[in-house]
């Protein structure tokens, strides 16, 4: 099953943390290819880096909370909060087609 993950900034965070800690995220998504299918932050409406969005393959959310809670960034105080939504990918099916 395809989930959504949605990450909320913390807004005390340190601005630089993201950046800090970034090689050690990427390494993390990397590590997690399997499952973690695309990741990466939101804009803000000044066009900064902010937030940010997983497309998880899982077998439950608590496999995706379990992820989310060995990113590197999560004990960082980045991350303010989340929400895990199941998704059902209805476009492009495998093959570039529209599923019903």
């Amino acid at each position: 099953m395809k989930y959504i993950v949605l990450f909320e900034d913390a807004k005390t965070a340190d601005p630089d943390i993201r950046a800090k800690y970034m090689s050690e995220h990427l390494a993390f998504l990397a590590r997690h290819a399997d499952a973690v299918s695309a990741a990466g932050p939101l804009d803000d409406p000044e066009g900064k880096g902010r937030d940010g969005l997983w497309i998880v393959d899982a077998q439950t959310p608590e496999e995706v909370e379990r992820l989310v809670r060995e990113d590197p960034f999560w004990p960082t105080g980045l991350r303010g909060g989340h929400a895990i939504l199941p998704w059902k990918q209805v476009f492009p099916k495998s093959g570039g087609t529209a599923q019903s």
